[in-house]
């Protein structure tokens, strides 16, 4: 990864007395203060997690966190979502600070003091519980950022919006949920932000370290089932019958070519895989039905969409040739992750501050999604990575999000915390 290298920085009058902000040493204070709590917060979340909807201890600690802090709080939001309004003395932007809540149907295989050991039955499937992609960590460094920020109440020049969200990882089946739940029911029509800031821990980078990307960030996450209709007959007089396997298996093919042969990937890249196919009971009966699904990402919103159609034509048309029948359902997930190149330029030097210009990089373009994606569809978005990797680590061999040894090197807590608080002080100094 190639580090980013600021030329022609502009100074700004960020949190210097005087200023209307608070004096350096205070934010420093505040932010060491916090720094222990982040932590115990942390390691409880990690030890009780829970799944998406279903957050509610979580939540129920957020909530009281955030309301004996002195702010307007509201609960319930898509399942167990929690909104808190922090209101500055002095008039200026709202800006929008989100984490997400959920943990990962994983059973935890590092040993630590503070393991999760809680089991569900996921999908009827007895698992473990746990937070295997780090987003305890995202709601603790939040409570910290937020308690730094109430405490400066008096010099903010304008609004906090803290969201903490349910279900990033995705709603349970037959629910609604996350990010674009809470805007259908309304988050930013009572409170619309000006800009909306979030940040994810992850094993690629060393801890403390932060990785950030102008424009399209994280891909698209799109999903695709086929089902491919033909006649069952015996396996030795295939003639009789229509086999939708072989046409299924041209599909595959078929599919594989939409990327190379008619997207323009000098654009943006693609990716399209299938993940299943399924189909027949036995060797000598051609069946009935083939069921196949698969996944899109992809960092272009046209191209998105032209991929959707493509692949119901090429499906459809395959399977006709052979005298099948496809029905192609796309279901759509998240969008690409844009980061807005204006609002990045303008917050890079708080990235700076926050880990040390040495510590700033910016990242490769990630397959993986975020549904951070839908508020920055919305307002000017900035979601950018902490690296969460021990030094003494190499990040490539780390286990990754969502692995049953992830880890989340604590020590990386205080430039997360102080990166959502500098990037909120410092939005706000440059549009007074």
């Amino acid at each position: 990864m190639k580090k980013s290298i600021l030329t022609g920085a502009i100074t700004f009058g960020l949190l210097v007395s005087g200023s209307g902000h608070a004096a350096p040493a205070q934010t420093t204070d505040l932010l060491k203060n916090v720094e222990s709590k982040v932590i115990e917060w942390r390691r409880d979340f990690h030890q009780n997690p829970e799944l998406g909807n279903r957050e509610t201890r979580t939540a129920k600690i957020v909530a009281a966190h955030l309301k004996n802090l002195g702010m307007e709080v509201e609960t319930n939001i898509a399942y167990t979502g929690v909104v808190a309004m922090l209101k500055g003395a002095k008039p200026g932007p709202t800006v929008m600070l989100r984490a997400d809540m959920d943990a990962l149907p994983v059973t935890e295989k590092v040993d630590l003091p503070f393991k999760s050991t809680k089991t569900t039955n996921y999908r009827g499937v007895d698992v473990g519980v746990m937070h295997a992609c780090g987003h305890d960590t995202h709601v603790a460094m939040l409570m910290g950022a937020a308690e730094v920020l109430a405490a400066m109440k008096a010099q903010l020049h304008g609004d906090v919006m803290f969201v903490f969200q349910p279900a990033e990882e995705g709603a349970p089946k037959g629910e609604e949920g996350g990010a674009e739940l809470m805007l259908k029911q309304g988050i930013f029509k009572k409170h619309r932000p000006d800009v909306a800031f979030g940040l994810h821990i992850t094993s690629k980078l060393p801890a403390g370290t932060i990785g950030y990307r102008s424009g399209p960030a994280m891909a698209s996450a799109d999903s695709f089932e086929i089902a491919v209709h033909g006649e069952q007959t015996h396996g030795s007089t295939p003639w009789n019958g229509v086999d939708p396997i072989a046409a299924a298996a041209q599909i595959v093919s078929g599919v594989n070519h939409i990327i190379s042969r008619h997207i323009d990937i000098t654009k943006e890249p693609a990716i399209v895989s299938f993940g299943k196919i399924s189909g027949g009971v036995r060797s000598n009966i051609v069946p009935e039905k083939v069921e196949m699904v698969g996944t899109i990402r992809n960092f272009d919103m046209d191209n998105r969409q032209q991929i959707f159609e493509k692949i119901k034509t090429t499906a459809t048309h395959i399977a006709a040739a052979s005298g099948a029948k496809a029905e192609v359902e796309i279901l759509k997930g998240y969008p690409v992750t844009v980061n807005n190149p204006k609002l990045t330029a303008q917050m890079l030097p708080s990235l700076e501050k926050a880990a040390g210009q040495d510590k700033v990089i910016m990242m490769p373009k990630i397959t993986g999604a975020e549904d951070f994606s839908f508020y920055a569809q919305e307002v000017p978005g900035l979601f950018v990575f902490l690296g969460g990797t021990p030094l003494d680590q190499d990040p490539k061999q780390a286990p990754s999000n969502h692995s049953p040894y992830f880890f989340a090197d604590e020590s990386a807590f205080k430039t997360g915390t102080e990166t959502l608080t500098r990037l909120t002080l410092d939005y706000m100094a440059q549009a007074k």
